[in-house]
């Protein structure tokens, strides 16, 4: 009874976990969310930041809920943003225009990591920043952002600018790939003792979902997985990679993809709190069947670094191909020593049998070839 109580509170934990997560559900019932109020003894018996959660829900109903009537509240506003990035007005508190920005703070990563008030005016997003001189982006203003190209070149080149000093290079500008910039050792060590950079990341994956640039959320999530999670480069970011930057991702289906990438790749399973442990069973179960599927690529000893033989591998032994020289002349020493005990050259049938033991059964009746 008491193991049955348990399971119970398990599950419940769980649930309460995923409230603020509806990756795996239809996201219709907003109101639900809106009502249910976080304490922060919660927070501390849970393993998920539900701080985080509730931030990054509340962000993508907020995506799925812009409209660009003809007319609206934001039309008696001033389009701060919308001026700035057209290199009308300046920055405050630091009177930078956008371009400005793009000219003299590239590279300039002294700058870039002590001044704290440009992040907001770089990437405006609907909500209000540590930098009250900077303006909350309107609904107008992102109809604009979207339709403008010279706006999109601008927002652009600032995404450029801060992958710069994270150490990272845009790949291709088409689908957002992303990858290491040569300086990338010494930028990641900045990354990881000035994690403050981390709320800039998840305020330009914010950014770029709600100007239009939807597609290149998932690219730099998934790199930072990588990084984190895989090649493990970047400890100093890996909580908020899986708090905040892999649900800053609006398309869903990118979204399931980044948390399945991340669950299979998190080494203590047991302690994944960022999915329903319905999902987690279900991509274990995917795992098992995948590797029973394929027993070539995914050998039982292969996590334990055992190193494994291809059937490719395989067959090429049997046949003699990709042998070094070495093992190339072992049958001929073979024959060699066999001929040497036969008194007659004229007795071809123990001779054929010599040439046959001597020989991969699988090989014709020539020898190898050297190197």
């Amino acid at each position: 009874m008491a193991k049955k109580l348990d399971n119970v509170s398990k599950g419940s934990k769980n649930d309460f976990e995923n409230q603020y997560d509806s990756t795996w559900d239809d996201e219709d019932d907003e109101e639900q969310h809106d009502r249910t109020k976080v304490s922060k003894q919660q927070t501390h018996c849970t393993g998920r930041d539900l701080y985080a959660a509730k931030d990054m829900q509340k962000y993508r109903h907020m995506c799925r809920s812009i409209k660009y009537a003809e007319r609206s509240e934001d039309d008696e506003r001033e389009m701060f943003n919308l001026r700035f990035y057209q290199n009308t007005i300046p920055s405050r508190p630091d009177g930078l225009f956008i371009q400005d920005f793009h000219k003299y703070w590239l590279h300039d990563y002294k700058k870039l990591e002590n001044t704290h008030s440009y992040i907001q005016w770089l990437f405006p997003i609907q909500e209000q920043g540590v930098n009250h001189c900077a303006h909350v982006l309107t609904q107008k203003e992102i109809k604009f952002f979207r339709e403008d190209d010279q706006l999109r070149r601008r927002l652009l080149e600032s995404y450029r600018l801060m992958l710069d000093f994270y150490g990272i290079k845009l790949l291709d500008e088409r689908t957002g790939k992303v990858g290491h910039a040569k300086n990338w050792r010494q930028r990641f060590e900045n990354l990881n003792s000035h994690t403050h950079n981390n709320l800039r990341i998840t305020r330009i994956l914010k950014c770029l979902g709600i100007l239009g640039f939807e597609h290149y959320q998932a690219p730099l999530v998934h790199f930072f997985l990588t990084e984190t999670l895989v090649e493990k480069k970047l400890p100093g970011v890996r909580q908020s990679v899986l708090d905040y930057f892999m649900f800053s991702v609006l398309n869903t289906s990118e979204r399931k993809k980044l948390i399945r990438f991340a669950f299979e790749k998190f080494e203590s399973k047991e302690q994944f709190v960022w999915c329903p442990k319905r999902i987690q069973r279900r991509f274990l179960k995917e795992i098992k069947t995948r590797k029973a599927g394929n027993p070539e690529t995914h050998p039982s000893g292969a996590e334990s670094g055992v190193p494994r033989q291809t059937l490719k591998a395989r067959k090429q032994k049997g046949t003699g191909q990709g042998l070094t020289s070495t093992e190339k002349l072992v049958p001929i020493f073979q024959f060699l020593f066999h001929i040497k005990f036969y008194d007659s050259a004229d007795d071809d049938e123990e001779l054929d049998q010599v040439h046959s033991e001597a020989r991969p059964h699988t090989q014709p009746a020539v020898f190898p070839k050297l190197d």
